[in-house]
């Protein structure tokens, strides 16, 4: 089943697909397969966020919030499975959160305005939650760069730039791009519950500002080079306003 799912993820790498995907109701059964609690949620997770991702994935972000694919969404942001089938923890982690992030990047209008809206209910616990996350993944980036420093070795600023990724960097920037979004869309006391919990922690916005100056600073070859200039642009606009 893991095969099938890996070949759907490549299928959608492809523009044209995922179109097709929209058109198939290929949305509709991927948040089934989720919200049904069987071995096929870690495929369908995977394939959910290859169908969302970079400017291609815009028609779907929408569509996926139009069939009420936040109610199955945020539960799995909110509480990760303890039941780790084939997918580890962190990848669970990585692929909501990068779901999440999709969407923040690409829905419009009152589809943008819903998903804003998750992050003011119940006290702004779904707020709390992203920065629970944002201090477990700078601890394993941190670590991370911990162990480069003792093994000592002579590796190019690409290199450890790629090691410190999957050492958890790639996933503390999609967390902190949800940061940014939230705060300067949100409310006024998102902003406030953010300054407050970094300050109860011993965290800081100068670091969340680092970590997305650098992000925007190796967006890779994903996407023309337009869309990679106007996401650059708007993910500095985003620290500035931060």
């Amino acid at each position: 089943m893991e095969n099938m799912f890996d070949s759907l993820c490549c299928a959608l790498m492809e523009p044209a697909n995922r179109d097709r995907f929209l058109r198939g109701e290929g949305l509709q059964l991927m948040n089934l397969m989720l919200r049904e609690k069987k071995m096929s949620r870690n495929g369908s997770l995977k394939v959910l966020d290859h169908a969302l991702a970079g400017s291609d994935g815009r028609d779907n972000c929408n569509k996926f919030v139009d069939i009420l694919g936040l109610r199955t969404v945020f539960p799995l942001f909110m509480k990760t499975p303890k039941r780790k089938r084939i997918l580890t923890v962190d990848q669970h982690e990585e692929h909501v959160v990068s779901i999440i992030a999709s969407m923040l990047r690409n829905c419009q209008g009152s589809q943008r305005q819903r998903l804003l809206a998750k992050f003011t209910e119940n006290d702004l616990e779904k707020v709390d939650r992203l920065l629970e996350l944002h201090f477990k993944y700078m601890d394993k980036v941190d670590r991370t760069e911990k162990e480069m420093e003792a093994e000592g070795e002579d590796l190019d600023d690409e290199a450890q730039y790629l090691k410190r990724l999957s050492g958890g960097l790639f996933t503390l920037q999609l967390i902190d791009r949800i940061i940014l979004e939230v705060c300067t869309a949100g409310p006024p006391a998102v902003k406030q519950r953010v300054q407050r919990v970094l300050s109860l922690r011993g965290g800081s916005l100068k670091i969340i500002r680092h970590v997305m100056r650098e992000y925007a600073g190796n967006l890779g070859d994903a996407g023309s080079d337009e869309w990679r200039q106007q996401e650059q642009q708007h993910i500095l606009q985003l620290v500035d306003k931060f």
